[in-house]
C-alpha cells in the first residue's frame, strides 16, 4: 500500500496527459463528424444517383468494418503502401490520422441518424410549408431541422458517450491516450514496472466524463421537450 502511495503523483500526472490527448481526440471528432455527417447525410438522400450511390456504399464500408482497422490503414497504408507517409512521424502525425480516422468513421454512423431524423418528419408538414409559401429551405432550417433535432439527440447521445470509449483504440497507432498511459506503468514508464493497477484506475475518467456527457445531454433532451 505504501508502494502505491508513493507511485500515485506520477500515475495521476500520466493519465492526466493522456486524458487530456483522450479529450482533445474527443473533442476535434465532434467538431469535424457533426457537420461532416449532415453532409454525407444529404448525400445519400440525394436525388443524383452517383452522389447517392457514393454516399451509400462510403457509410456500408465504413459501418461494416472495425473502427481499429480503419486507424491502421489509414495511417500506415499511405506510408507502407504507397511511399508516402503523409502523417509524419510523432505525436502529431499519430494524431492527425487518429483524428481523421474517427472523423470519418463518426460521421458516418451520424449520417444514418440524421437521415432518419429527417425522413421521420411527416412530409405533410413540408406540403403545409409549401402551401403557406415558404421556400425549400426555409422550410428546411424553421420546421425539418427543430424536430430533427428532437428525434436524433437520444441516438446521438449514445455515440457520443461510445466515442469516449472508442479514443482509447487510437493507442494501436502508439497515440499517447489514456489507456496507453496507463499501460506504459507495467512496461517500466517513469521507473515504475509491473503496475497493472493504473491501466484499471483509468476507468474512473472515463466514468467521470460519459457521467458529465450524460447529465449534459440529458437536460437537452428536456429542453427539447416542447416539441411533443
Amino acid at each position: 500500500m505504501e508502494l502505491v502511495m508513493e507511485q500515485m503523483p506520477v500515475v495521476i500526472n500520466a493519465l492526466n496527459t493522456g486524458f487530456l490527448q483522450t479529450l482533445k481526440l474527443f473533442f476535434v471528432t465532434l467538431a469535424g463528424a457533426v457537420p461532416l455527417g449532415l453532409i454525407i447525410a444529404f448525400g445519400s438522400m440525394s436525388r443524383f444517383k452517383p452522389i447517392s450511390w457514393a454516399c451509400r456504399v462510403l457509410v456500408w464500408i465504413v459501418r461494416g468494418t472495425p473502427l481499429m482497422i480503419q486507424l491502421l490503414i489509414i495511417y500506415y497504408f499511405p506510408g507502407l503502401v504507397l511511399d508516402n507517409p503523409i502523417w509524419g512521424g510523432g505525436e502529431t502525425g499519430r494524431f492527425l490520422a487518429a483524428s481523421v480516422s474517427f472523423i470519418l468513421n463518426y460521421a458516418c454512423y451520424f449520417s444514418e441518424i440524421y437521415r432518419g431524423g429527417i425522413q421521420g418528419v411527416p412530409v405533410g408538414q413540408e406540403e403545409a410549408g409549401l402551401v403557406l409559401g415558404m421556400t425549400k429551405s426555409q422550410i428546411f432550417f424553421r420546421v425539418t431541422l427543430l424536430q430533427m433535432i428532437k428525434r436524433i439527440v437520444p441516438p446521438m447521445s449514445n455515440e457520443i458517450i461510445t466515442l469516449v470509449k472508442d479514443t482509447s483504440l487510437a493507442r494501436i497507432i502508439a497515440l499517447q491516450e489514456i489507456i496507453w498511459a496507463g499501460q506504459s506503468f507495467m512496461k517500466g514508464s517513469h521507473g515504475i514496472s509491473g503496475a497493472i493497477w493504473p491501466l484499471f484506475f483509468t476507468a474512473v475518467y472515463y466514468l467521470l466524463c460519459n457521467g458529465i456527457l450524460t447529465i449534459l445531454l440529458g437536460r437537452l433532451e428536456k429542453k427539447l421537450d416542447y416539441f411533443r
